[in-house]
């Protein structure tokens, strides 16, 4: 088997890969959650239009983050007390890519029903269940990251220092 040599932060790569694919993933579930409730009070169909493939695009990029993450965390030299941290991060990470590809599913349907109503003139509306469901995905995405910003600040994971002490029995 070939193996990639590791560099001073335990990656086969200058950086983690994982955050930057995260990073984007957030600010395209939060920027559809502001779309969708600007244009439920402004009734602007176009920031449904944007939201929309916001939640597409974050609903691919989602698994990508969650594959890179599965990686680097693999590489990472983890301490017993990290343990927990990194395995509910794992679950909420997996478990967050489902349910933000069954939001978008139902954000296509909600975006189907919202063009034939503008030709029908009938509805221009997001339904409040919808608004409901992706405030308890904002939440679940809060809490996710806040347990990969303990990861990093707290238990220094991909963190030169903190591997070099790992490396050497310090911590």
């Amino acid at each position: 088997m070939l193996a990639l040599p590791l560099n001073s932060e335990n990656l086969p790569y200058p950086d983690p890969i994982h955050p930057i694919i995260v990073h984007f993933v957030i600010a395209m579930v939060f920027f559809s959650f502001f779309c969708d409730v600007v244009g439920y009070f402004t009734h602007n169909l176009r920031l449904f239009e944007v939201s929309f493939w916001n939640m597409f695009v974050a609903s691919g990029a989602i698994f990508l983050a969650v594959i890179f993450g599965q990686f680097e965390a693999g590489l990472a030299q983890v301490s017993k007390a990290a343990e927990p941290t990194l395995n509910f991060h794992t679950v909420m990470g997996w478990s967050l890519s489902v349910i933000v590809v069954g939001i978008t599913a139902w954000r296509y349907v909600i975006r189907d029903r919202l063009r034939r109503g503008q030709r029908d003139r009938h509805s221009s509306k997001i339904p409040p269940a919808y608004l409901g469901v992706a405030t308890f995905l904002i939440c679940l995405v809060c809490l996710q990251v806040y347990l990969g910003s303990k990861l990093f600040w707290v238990y220094g994971f991909h963190v030169k220092p903190v591997v070099e002490a790992m490396k050497q029995g310090v911590l």
